[in-house]
């Protein structure tokens, strides 16, 4: 049996993924025919390894799920799998084939699989469809939303769902009942790479540039409460990564375990060197209650802010 997803919609994918990998791990529960090959990782995908895998007898007379990721990139696998196409076919075991690059739909391989696998294509969400998963998404958080303020939502962000999904996360965390002026303080209408900026500042302990950058944000009229949240984020990113790094898990899956976009994963990865674990964890106590002290108006926010660069 072979499974095919593929698509831009890179988030919904994940979790179909995620999903059927879950599924599988509850019928299956001894755990060890579970096999991963990913054809963006450091070592080539190698065609025989595969091969030997799915040819050699699964223990407790289990089903195999062998997961191949990101294969359209590499012609020679291809090639190799098309040779055996009938072998695969009639496999006993479950073959997923999850594709988040672009996959050539003229190619022999793709034809292939579109015709002998059950197939789901991911592509990104629009109009309603957008707007159903949005409110889905906020009452997983016991949260919700007015139509004015997910019409703004969708302007500010778009139809990226890794994105949305780190919004919509912070707002519910923020408030239950987000309405507009919730979605204006709080989410800025591209992504804010200037905040890894602040945040590499920090890390090369440059207080005086880390400083010099706030201010930059506050005059282009950011409000010091988005700001915190930015870092309190960020921070937030770099202790899961760091944790991640400590327990020696490879880059890949610290990419599926972290459940963070990659370009945020791969910018918090290095980011995240430049700290011990233990220093992470005090910073993210410092952003703690510096939240606390402005929500019960023991400071300014913008005086906060000062003094949180100042004693990280």
């Amino acid at each position: 049996m072979i499974i095919f997803l593929y698509g831009p919609d890179t988030y919904r994918s994940q979790q179909k993924l995620n999903e059927i990998i879950e599924h599988y791990q509850k019928v299956h529960k001894s755990g060890l025919n579970l096999r991963y090959f990913d054809g963006d990782s450091e070592k080539s995908l190698n065609f025989q390894d595969f091969r030997n895998e799915i040819e050699t007898a699964s223990m407790f007379r289990e089903k195999k799920l062998l997961v191949l990721k990101d294969i359209f990139s590499n012609k020679d696998f291809q090639e190799e799998f098309l040779k055996q196409r009938e072998k695969f076919v009639n496999s006993g075991n479950i073959i997923l084939i999850y594709e988040r690059k672009q996959a050539d739909k003229k190619s022999p391989f793709f034809k292939f699989l579109k015709k002998n696998s059950e197939s789901q294509e991911f592509e990104p969400l629009e109009g309603p469809k957008l707007s159903s998963w949005i409110k889905k998404e906020f009452k997983q958080y016991n949260s919700k939303t007015d139509s004015e303020a997910l019409a703004k939502l969708i302007e500010y962000v778009g139809n990226d769902l890794w994105r949305m999904s780190n919004e919509i996360r912070k707002l519910a965390s923020y408030k239950k009942e987000i309405g507009i002026k919730e979605i204006e303080l709080l989410v800025r209408s591209k992504i804010e790479t200037d905040i890894f900026k602040t945040i590499d500042a920090i890390a090369q302990k440059n207080k005086k540039q880390a400083l010099i950058l706030l201010h930059k944000h506050l005059e282009k009229g950011d409000s010091p409460l988005y700001l915190l949240s930015m870092i309190n984020y960020q921070f937030r990113n770099l202790l899961v990564i760091k944790d991640l790094i400590e327990k020696h898990n490879p880059y890949n899956l610290i990419l599926k375990k972290s459940g963070l976009h990659p370009f945020v994963v791969k910018k918090s990865y290095y980011q995240s060197q430049k700290f011990t674990l233990q220093e992470l964890k005090k910073i993210y106590q410092k952003i703690f209650q510096v939240d606390l002290n402005i929500k019960t108006g023991r400071i300014e926010p913008e005086t906060a802010l000062h003094l949180l660069i100042a004693e990280i």
